[in-house]
């Protein structure tokens, strides 16, 4: 048996490592249980009880993303260890929108060979953004592929289940003209866009990650490796004391192909570019990138990383709260009748740069 270990071994896949790795992450990993985790890491499968929750007619939400090719700016910066936050504020952000509680999460890990201590530090990412989300992180695969990614290289997946009562889902049916958009800010980039930000950074500029940029006041590389904002806290907190008819996820499509995505027929929604700041580093993609205005509101999120569509009457309140609960809220806009057309969104979006 230890030849055929060795053997293994030799075309690349280490056991014995992937054993190592699994026992260096256990205590960062059970330190993410919650109630209703039934097993440690280590096991076929992840068992997860929903008894004990109180819904009456619960419904499973879920969602899977990735991190995209901001993983090479972490590579090139020779950090991981808030690759992971991300992973998760991809996933959990999106099931947040339909006001479920994030429950548990699983992610996938594919390398060519595997690193203790880069794996370890993706882990600590996840495990961290699974705290800020209040999920369980209950289980994962590490899977080594020598051949199929090149060395150094590894490749993210995350997967998260949610939980809401029926009755309580938030889909956007609600949504009626005169209701107003408040937007939440991002801290940045978030995980979108990577591969123009990399062309425009690396190989039109021919900048590096540990060179300072003094348009964005930092090295490029904590610039673009500062993790996505999870807005779990936040938005659970606002759904618990506040009516909210829909809410939105500002990920890839940036406005233009997001915000259409809960509205109901007929309505449509006017942007007002100056409402909020749009932080430096889109404004530096933009001129140094000569990228349209057009095309930065379609890419990338230009500073607003969540939309909450509410009442007219209770913006002030609600931005009260999110200010106490350490989110920058903006009202950025409102719904608008459409007549018989598909939903637009309507942004003078050279504006947002002025």
């Amino acid at each position: 048996m230890s030849d055929n270990r060795s053997k293994y071994a030799e075309a690349g896949v280490d056991i014995d490592k992937g054993n190592e790795f699994v026992n260096r992450i256990k205590p960062m990993v059970s330190a993410t249980f919650r109630r209703g985790v039934l097993t440690d890491i280590g096991g076929f499968g992840g068992l997860f009880a929903l008894g004990g929750f109180n819904y009456k007619d619960p419904v499973l939400v879920s969602s899977t993303d990735g991190v995209g090719t901001k993983l090479n700016v972490a590579k090139l910066c020779g950090r991981h260890d808030t690759i992971g936050i991300d992973l998760v504020a991809m996933c959990a952000n999106d099931v947040v929108v339909s006001g479920a509680r994030p429950l548990f999460f699983l992610d996938y890990f594919a390398v060519s060979e595997l690193d203790l201590d880069v794996a370890s530090d993706v882990v600590k990412g996840i495990a961290k953004g699974c705290e800020i989300s209040g999920c369980s992180l209950i289980g994962g695969e590490t899977a080594e592929m020598p051949g199929l990614y090149r060395k150094g290289d590894y490749d993210l997946a995350g997967f998260v289940v949610g939980i809401v009562e029926r009755e309580k889902i938030i889909d956007g049916s609600d949504i009626k003209v005169g209701d107003k958009l408040i937007g939440l800010a991002s801290s940045g980039l978030h995980s979108n866009g990577y591969s123009l930000v990399r062309k425009i950074c690396f190989d039109d500029l021919g900048l590096r990650v540990d060179g300072h940029v003094p348009e964005l006041g930092c090295l490029l590389g904590e610039e673009l490796l500062k993790p996505t904002r999870i807005y779990v806290p936040a938005v659970k907190n606002i759904i618990k004391n506040f009516p909210v008819q829909g809410l939105i996820h500002v990920t890839g499509g940036g406005f233009f192909d997001n915000i259409p995505r809960i509205m109901p027929h007929g309505c449509g929604v006017r942007l007002e570019a100056g409402t909020w700041p749009v932080p430096p580093v889109f404004r530096f993609l933009k001129e140094k990138g000569g990228v349209s205005p057009e095309e930065m509101c379609r890419t990338f999120n230009c500073g607003i990383g969540m939309i909450l569509v509410v009442r007219p009457e209770v913006v002030e309140d609600l931005s009260f709260q999110l200010a106490a609960l350490d989110e920058q809220p903006y009202v950025i806009g409102e719904v608008v009748a459409r007549g018989d057309g598909d939903p637009e969104v309507q942004l003078e979006c050279g504006e947002c740069f002025r």
